[in-house]
């Protein structure tokens, strides 16, 4: 498989709602998501907005997206940013738990508050 083909095989978009900026996972979360991770963890703190990663669309994350996740945890709470995790897919709180973090991260269910209306796209990359 090519870098190319590779790095299409995934995204982290950040989207910008009224209450709070959403990271969304879609595909596979890899080391070739590096950049995007960058920019949208700095997205989401430039906000200073509650925020939610939304890892429904996930199908791999590897430990290049686990420490983004861990990452964004630690940044959101030195900055005093709420962080919780949308409907957490399987793929995601399977390796949350086998690190031992899975309980460290608040979620909220996929009916939750999420839904206010998209305000932006925030561009990442």
């Amino acid at each position: 498989m090519s870098a190319i083909e590779h790095a299409s095989a995934g995204s982290i978009r950040v989207e910008a709602q009224e209450s709070r900026t959403v990271i969304v996972f879609v595909g596979e979360v890899d080391a070739a998501l590096r950049q995007e991770a960058s920019a949208s963890m700095a997205a989401a703190l430039v906000s200073g907005l509650p925020v939610v990663v939304d890892s429904a669309a996930l199908t791999f994350i590897d430990s290049s997206g686990l420490a983004f996740v861990l990452q964004l945890h630690l940044a959101c709470s030195e900055a005093g940013i709420p962080l919780t995790l949308r409907d957490p897919h399987r793929v995601l709180r399977d390796v949350l738990d086998m690190v031992g973090l899975g309980a460290s991260l608040a979620e909220e269910p996929a009916d939750g508050p999420l839904d206010l209306g998209l305000v932006a796209d925030v561009p990442v990359g």
